[in-house]
């Protein structure tokens, strides 16, 4: 589990396709995530949570990904010199500054427009997600974009808006966005959660109830 709160942006040092294609081996060059790396810790690159399966003498570490990894996220498409967004998963004592975030993409959404606004160095953000992920973002709710916790700013017709700050600009990759670029999404999973409450809900099937309702979220302004 992570915060979708970026620790470093590394580099793609290699990659490889081991024999059989099913795996791609990923090198990464990075620092502030190796200070206590372990094999087998959970790292989230661009929104993708992966196993560190090899430590490279304390100049990066490696990750594999699997084919079901590749075909639903954009890691298929990094290449070597690629800057990508990198977290350590979440100790209990960490401070949870961004929201919860699974590395469980939802999917992948096209980058429509990234333009600055203003003369502060903020930027808007518009992303045109997958059609079946628009039921679960919200106004004001919370997205990961390639990892990183951030607000919905407005609800378009077939895309969102997102405020970037000079900060989030800075410590992340979004510096190399583009309109077309396409780009890691995960809906919050509160959504996913209530969404699930209410169709047994409304299932016609006798559960034990928990006193939950469409009727009492919308009381209190859900």
């Amino acid at each position: 589990m992570f915060t979708g709160l970026i620790e470093e942006v590394g580099t793609v040092a290699a990659l490889r396709a081991p024999r059989g294609g099913q795996l791609q081996r990923m090198e990464l060059k990075a620092d502030l995530v190796l200070e206590d790396a372990a094999v087998g810790d959970s790292i989230d690159i661009n929104g993708a949570c992966h196993t560190v399966v090899e430590l490279l003498a304390g100049e990066g570490f490696a990750v594999e990904s699997v084919a079901e990894t590749l075909a639903r996220t954009t890691m298929g498409q990094l290449r070597a010199g690629d800057r990508v967004n990198l977290e350590r998963s979440l100790r209990p004592t960490d401070r949870l500054g961004g929201h919860l975030v699974l590395g469980h993409v939802d999917g992948v959404g096209t980058v429509r427009r990234f333009e600055a606004v203003g003369g502060g160095g903020g930027r808007v953000l518009e992303v045109a997600p997958p059609a079946e992920l628009s039921r679960y973002i919200a106004f004001k709710g919370s997205i990961a974009v390639d990892g990183i916790s951030l607000t919905v700013a407005d609800l378009l017709d077939e895309s969102f808006t997102i405020a970037i700050i000079p900060h989030t600009l800075q410590h992340t990759n979004l510096s190399q966005v583009r309109p077309g670029s396409r780009v890691n999404l995960e809906v919050d999973v509160l959504a996913r959660y209530v969404e699930r409450l209410m169709s047994v809900e409304n299932s016609g099937v006798d559960h034990p109830t928990s006193g939950l309702s469409l009727d009492g979220l919308r009381d209190l302004g859900y």
